[in-house]
């Protein structure tokens, strides 16, 4: 079985708590390396601060944190949906102050946080969750917090994983965040090896990310037409909208009123925008 597969059933089936709390107790978890990854590690070992708060999502087995506490940093939290997984890491890590271990959806998570590493999260999320992914790390993430980790830099027949390029994360994160580093990784585990892309985004506390549900779209030429009538507005920097249709990501100055936006798109009767 290629490792990279976690599972051998098709993304149609929803990749709700149920689905990875089944993933974990099938032991059906053939993305798991069993160690922190090496771009990831050496990353480690370059933090300075000992008390920055840092969050990893969607955890899993959590190499990353027995890495963090073995050099001995002390405000680690790492959130994951299973409950099996929680379980098993709330056992592992009982006698451990420097960890907080938190079953829930990251989505509906409250917090703020100096870094957040990305392992294996954002590829575990269907494609059309990516707008809603960049608005809620750019809410978690204290001023001039970090984001940083590895994407992959390809396509998988199989999913999850998703797979995705270097241009597409660039138009996603565009101005929510600044660019310090995205480039393939040069020290990846063997199997993952010219397919990791390295990234380190900082906060831009400068803007506005606002995240909105949108109805009515029915084809990719409506959602292009959309896009650009927004992005034509002279306080906006980026748009971005989710491959369903459903949800639209504005990075702009400052906050453009609701009605401003559906006015904008009310030539067709069928276009409702609403914030979340």
């Amino acid at each position: 079985m290629n490792k990279e597969q976690c599972c051998v059933v098709s993304c149609e089936r929803p990749l709700d708590q149920e689905y990875w709390e089944n993933q974990y107790k099938a032991k059906a978890t053939g993305w798991d390396l069993g160690e922190v990854s090496p771009p990831i590690k050496a990353y480690i070992d370059s933090l300075e601060n000992k008390n920055t708060a840092i969050l990893i999502p969607g955890c899993g087995n959590t190499y990353e944190a027995d890495y963090l506490l073995e050099k001995g940093f002390t405000n680690v939290s790492v959130i994951d949906i299973a409950p099996t997984l929680v379980e098993n890491l709330k056992q592992k890590f009982a006698n451990n102050p420097n960890i907080q271990i938190i079953l829930g959806d990251f989505f509906e998570h409250q917090g703020k946080y100096d870094l957040i590493i990305e392992q294996t999260f954002f590829c575990a999320l269907p494609p059309t969750m990516r707008q809603k992914y960049a608005w809620k790390m750019h809410q978690l993430l204290a001023d001039n917090g970090i984001l940083a980790g590895l994407l992959f830099n390809r396509t998988f027949e199989v999913s999850p994983p998703f797979g995705g390029s270097k241009q597409e994360y660039e138009a996603l994160f565009k101005n929510a965040f600044v660019f310090l580093k995205m480039e393939k990784a040069e020290n990846s585990v063997t199997p993952r090896a010219n397919t990791e892309l390295f990234f380190e985004l900082k906060k831009n506390n400068t803007v506005q990310v606002n995240l909105y549900e949108f109805k009515g779209i029915t084809c990719s030429g409506c959602m292009t037409t959309v896009t650009q009538k927004f992005a034509a507005i002279n306080e906006v920097l980026n748009v971005s909208m989710s491959t369903d249709f459903a949800e639209v990501l504005i990075v702009s100055k400052k906050e453009i009123p609701l009605e401003e936006l559906q006015t904008i798109v009310s030539y067709d009767e069928k276009y409702k925008i609403k914030k979340i």
